[in-house]
Parts: C-alpha cells; sequence; structure tokens
C-alpha cells in the first residue's frame, strides 16, 4: 500500500484510474477501504478521471495525529499536502459527511490544491453538531481522564488504526494525558454552533470568498446529522454552488445507518449512485 510523509505523519493512499485530478475523502473515523468509497472511485475512474482515495490521520493505515486547531483542520492540511506531494493539483475535491468539512477546509485554506467541489451530507444543526464533539471525542476524553492512555488504546473506536498501523499505539502511549485531554476538549469544541460559521472550522466570510465551482447535494429533510437547511445555505454561501438532488431517497442516512448497525454493510455503500450526477457536472468544468 502507497504511502507519503505529509506533516510529519505517515499517509495511506490509493490512487485509481488516469485523466482529471479527483479525491474522495469519507467521514466518521472511516477509512479509505469502508465499503462505497472505492466502488465510487472506480466509477469515477471509468469516465477517465484520476481519482485519490487516502486515509486521514486517525484512520485507516495512516499515523495518528492529536495536533492542531481542530482534527478536520489537521485533516484537511494533510490532504492539501498530500495532493501537492502526488502533484494532483488542482484536483476536484470531494467528501461526504465528515468528509465534506475536510473537503471544504481544505479548499478554504489551500486554494491552490483545489479546481472545484463537490460535498453531500453535511454536518450541520445544533443536534448535528453538538453529537459530533461526543462521538469523536467524548469516550476517549472519559477514558484518559479516568484511566490514562492504555484505556484510550483500548477503546473500540481506535482498533482499526492500531491494527493497520503498529505505530500507533506508540504514539497513544506517550501522549501526557492531560495535554491530550485539552487537546481533544479544545477539538469538541470545534463543533459548538456559531452564527457566523455554518461549518466548523470555516468562518462564513470565509466560505462566500471561495469563488470556485461547487456542487451541493441537497440533505434529506428526515436526517437530523445533516441537516437540508444547512446543505442549503451552503449552497448559498458558496458563490458557485449548484444545489442539486441526492440519487437516492429522503431516509438514505437513517436507513444506511440502520442497515449498518443490523448487517455491517456500510453506510458509504450506495455512493457509487452519486458517479452519473458527479460525472454529468464535471463536464463543464
Amino acid at each position: 500500500m502507497p504511502v507519503e510523509q505529509i506533516n510529519g505523519l505517515v499517509i495511506a493512499y490509493e490512487v485509481i484510474g488516469q485523466g482529471q485530478p479527483w479525491v474522495i475523502t469519507p467521514g466518521g473515523r472511516f477509512s479509505k477501504d469502508a465499503p462505497g468509497v472505492r466502488e465510487l472511485a472506480q466509477a469515477l475512474a471509468a469516465t477517465g478521471k484520476q481519482v485519490l482515495i487516502w486515509d486521514r490521520p486517525n484512520t485507516g493505515a495512516s499515523e495518528v495525529c492529536f495536533d492542531g486547531d481542530s482534527e478536520s483542520v489537521m485533516q484537511a492540511d494533510a490532504l492539501a499536502g498530500l495532493l501537492r506531494a502526488l502533484r494532483m493539483t488542482p484536483a476536484v475535491i470531494s467528501g461526504g459527511s465528515g468528509g465534506s468539512r475536510v473537503s471544504l477546509l481544505a479548499t478554504a485554506r489551500h486554494p491552490d490544491v483545489a479546481r472545484a467541489l463537490a460535498v453531500w451530507w453535511i454536518s450541520g444543526g445544533p443536534y448535528g453538531l453538538l453529537t459530533l464533539g461526543t462521538h469523536y471525542c467524548g469516550d476517549s476524553i472519559a477514558a484518559a481522564w479516568r484511566y490514562g492512555m492504555d484505556a484510550v488504546a483500548a477503546l473500540p473506536e481506535w482498533a482499526e488504526v492500531l491494527e493497520r498501523n503498529p505505530v500507533n499505539r506508540a504514539k497513544f502511549l506517550t501522549q501526557d494525558p492531560r495535554t491530550f485531554i485539552e487537546t481533544l476538549e479544545q477539538w469538541m469544541l470545534a463543533y459548538c454552533p456559531r452564527p457566523d460559521e455554518l461549518v466548523p472550522g470555516l468562518p462564513d466570510a470565509d466560505a462566500r470568498a471561495m469563488p470556485l465551482p461547487a456542487l451541493v447535494f441537497r440533505s434529506g429533510a428526515s436526517d437530523p446529522h445533516h441537516t437540508r437547511q444547512t446543505s442549503e445555505r451552503l449552497a448559498d454561501l458558496l458563490l458557485g454552488a449548484q444545489l442539486v438532488e441526492p440519487p437516492w431517497g429522503d431516509r438514505e442516512w437513517t436507513e444506511r445507518t440502520e442497515e449498518a448497525a443490523a448487517s455491517g454493510v456500510g453506510i458509504f455503500s450506495r455512493w457509487p449512485l452519486l458517479a452519473p450526477p458527479l460525472t454529468e457536472w464535471a463536464a463543464g468544468l
């Protein structure tokens, strides 16, 4: 598996196809190997695109990292560095859920790496954002506070990064628990809703200053984590944005998360359905 050293971190990645550079970033702490991610990349590659899929720091086979203003900002900077290292700039930067946030931040912070932007399942709303802080940070903070870094490393949410990259265990165990807690509490605060910041870490003024073409898929009205209002407001903020309907029904997020809980099918399993509308939009870039 190819890796690159980016910002002092080993980042695992794969490039599929040849042609117009693209990158797909999944959400959660899921890796590039989550069902649906590679399949979407392959579908795009079949239409003449060179598609990067990658493991963000703290996911998959990449190294863990607990530096930076927020986890998403740290990952966005890593993405920009990886695109430059692979000479895949400017790229069409795309992603869903947490990957949409990383895509937006990478584009805003590093405009030289972006040709266009495509996002779906954009996290937002008070409930959606506040649950993210607990989801990403809560268990690790509690474990470090009560029992130390051995307990953090034993959490199920970190099992994949420890299994796939043995370096990561030492990186956990050498963390000072107090510093680790302070960092994750800062990362947790990044998700606090703010009136002038629709997307955590991206001031609305900075979003308005992004002039590149963008495709925003409207979220389902029933989705409490990626609210429809968030997707519509984002499309209004981005001057070059086009708001479109997704290639699935209103309850896609709920159905995929329930299916994942019941049978283990990945929540991104139907992402390949995005390939036709993405390809049609990209033809005009």
